[in-house]
């Protein structure tokens, strides 16, 4: 694989299922670009992907035992969150799908997890190869969703979802010298994020502490739009490679399995019709 080959995931919450089925297909035929970046759920396909566990983000998003459900009342009024966090980033990496740290360090794949830094409103690109727990809180920091979750200390700084900065990091993956890059979207052709109406004085009262990340959140339809707009041409032109959703994707807090898992079915299926093409891109 050449060194200058990139792979971009967008995140989506349950959305990054499709995401998941696009890895785990490449996962298969042993195909692993050079350099990873990840926000959100794309940042979990990430780290999974670099530590070659195939099946493993599948089976974290689509969980059917109750005991280890991710979705939980209770975990609403103690946590304020509407997801069970400490579920998804503590238990589920050291108990219950427990994560292959040893190979994700050992890896050569440079990786970058996009996270949004509260303070200043800008994305930061995170990792950890040294320390497991740290890795996991910027995981977390990158899923933690305004409103729905809370916001993650990392070194003394507060950081939310990465999405919010950088939705789609394909212009970071440029930047650092990526010319041949992958995108994998969680959304069809054609999608546009709408601004943010009710929910503006909300994002104002909860994150008063912290202007420039509500500046960053009540533009971030502009932005996204953007480089929605950027990607649409550049495909076009053949200067780089989509996958997207070519059915209805699920909604961002999907909880039925089995709608899920054909969702991941499908992320897996139009990668194995995709996936001469995307080798021949990545081959010129």
């Amino acid at each position: 694989m050449k060194t200058d080959a990139g792979l971009v995931l967008e995140g989506g919450a349950t959305r990054g299922v499709f995401t998941a089925g696009v890895l785990d297909y490449l996962m298969e035929k042993e195909c692993y670009l050079p350099y990873v970046v990840g926000v959100s759920a794309g940042a979990c396909n990430a780290v999974d992907y670099v530590s070659r566990q195939k099946g493993r983000t599948r089976d974290c998003m689509i969980v059917k035992e109750k005991e280890y459900d991710y979705f939980k009342l209770k975990s609403v009024v103690r946590n304020k969150s509407l997801f069970d966090m400490d579920m998804i980033f503590d238990r589920y990496p050291n108990e219950i799908f427990p994560f292959d740290f040893d190979t994700y360090a050992g890896s050569a794949i440079r990786t970058e997890l996009v996270v949004t830094n509260c303070d200043t409103g800008l994305a930061e690109y995170l990792n950890d190869k040294e320390d497991k727990e740290r890795m996991m809180r910027i995981c977390r920091a990158s899923s933690s969703v305004p409103l729905a979750s809370p916001i993650v200390n990392i070194d003394g700084q507060p950081y939310l979802d990465g999405g919010l900065a950088d939705s789609i990091p394909l212009i970071r993956s440029l930047r650092t010298g990526h010319k041949k890059n992958v995108v994998i979207l969680t959304r069809n052709m054609g999608y546009r994020k709408s601004a943010p109406k009710k929910s503006k004085s909300l994002f104002v009262a909860a994150y008063s502490k912290y202007p420039n990340l509500v500046r960053t959140i009540c533009h971030r339809h502009v932005m996204y739009n953007k480089i929605l707009s950027y990607i649409e041409k550049w495909e076009e032109e053949g200067k780089i490679f989509v996958v997207r959703p070519m059915i209805r994707p699920v909604s961002r807090m999907e909880h039925n399995p089995d709608t899920l898992t054909r969702f991941y079915d499908h992320g897996y299926e139009q990668m194995e019709k995709q996936y001469d093409s995307m080798m021949e891109y990545l081959e010129k």
